[in-house]
């Protein structure tokens, strides 16, 4: 079964996508589908970063502040195997930890960067 995707593009079961242009065709491999585990201690240690910068976060503003959040993020999603990527790919992943691991520390982040959610924070 193959599927077309808006632009031309082949999407397969094997999880890659082709594309043909004027003849020529190039395979790209699709991000993966899956969302990723995070363990528990790695998202203790996501909200142990985001914590004891609450009070910045209202006195820098939500611009300066946006910015602390993403650099902590990004050093965070390293120190855990790299998974910038999967971060990347999948920002809501940030809430869907914080959430689950440390609600408290997620709304006070929200009120003090005036954002919807943490992905919308999230540049990388």
């Amino acid at each position: 079964m193959t599927l077309t995707a808006c632009g031309g593009a082949e999407v397969t079961p094997s999880g890659s996508a082709t594309t043909t242009t004027a003849g020529a065709t190039t395979t790209k491999t699709a991000t993966p589908s899956t969302t990723l585990e995070i363990s528990d201690s790695s998202a203790s240690q996501l909200c142990d970063m985001i914590r004891p910068e609450l009070s910045n976060f209202r006195v820098q503003g939500p611009t300066l502040g946006r910015l602390a959040l993403n650099t902590m993020v990004h050093e965070w999603a390293l120190r855990n195997g790299g998974i910038n990527g999967h971060v990347l790919a999948d920002k809501a992943m940030i809430d869907r930890v914080t959430t689950e691991a440390c609600p408290d520390v997620r709304t006070e982040t929200l009120t003090a960067l005036d954002l919807p959610d943490l992905a919308a924070g999230l540049a990388f």
